[in-house]
């Protein structure tokens, strides 16, 4: 089922980018590991990065209890959360015309906070397995002190649209016999050569969640 078109989420400007499908957004989320929340409170906007997780339709966000952020979310107001994924740079013959290769998705909604012991782990686990797959199973669990500093709160997917931008450079007609080089710089997120702990006990071997980080 596609995310319903919305005030909130039907795009007004090129709207021939606009993604409804879900099946497109949720590998958008899914490969991301940074969010955007948006929120306002005493008529100030603030805008916060922070780690998320998806399960099924439903966002996970994570952090201190003492975080500002999380209390004024968990109180009911409404958000908007983003995240973005840069594909590549578009270069034109003309310097009005370059662009970028993106998948963004928005999500809107309210938040409510994850409190029963159970579920908040399973948050956590699906947070950390967002991150890492494997490596969940690899750490120490948390303890109940550990859980009671942790806030979740819950964000249901319910209205949320991406926007996608691919292809090659669109530049006026009269400028496609400039000679000036156009195309695409393909852009990419590496894992590069782990660095040990320097407290690391001697002979302790790279996790296996670390070594097929990027292979699966």
């Amino acid at each position: 089922m596609d995310f319903p078109k919305t005030d909130r989420t039907t795009l007004k400007r090129l709207p021939k980018r606009g993604v409804y499908e879900r099946d497109i957004v949720y590998p958008i989320l899914d490969e991301a590991f940074v969010c955007h929340v948006g929120f306002t409170v005493g008529g100030q906007p603030f805008v916060i990065p922070t780690g998320f997780g998806r399960v099924d339709e439903r966002l996970y966000i994570h952090g201190s209890q003492i975080s500002r952020m999380l209390r004024t979310l968990a109180g009911g107001i409404d958000v908007c959360v983003t995240v973005t994924l840069l594909d590549g740079l578009v270069l034109a013959r003309s310097a009005f015309h370059h662009s970028l290769n993106y998948r963004s998705v928005v999500v809107f909604g309210r938040a409510s906070m994850v409190d029963d012991r159970e579920s908040k782990l399973a948050a956590l686990r699906a947070f950390s397995e967002h991150v890492i797959p494997g490596r969940w199973d690899e750490a120490r669990q948390p303890t109940d002190q550990e859980l009671k500093a942790t806030a979740v709160l819950s964000l249901p997917l319910d209205e949320a649209s991406a926007k996608v931008r691919t292809g090659p450079p669109i530049d006026d007609e009269e400028d496609y016999a400039l000679p000036v080089w156009a195309g695409v710089l393909p852009l990419r997120l590496v894992a590069g050569t782990p660095v040990p702990d320097p407290r690391l006990p001697e002979g302790t071997e790279v996790s296996s969640s670390v070594l097929q980080f990027g292979n699966s």
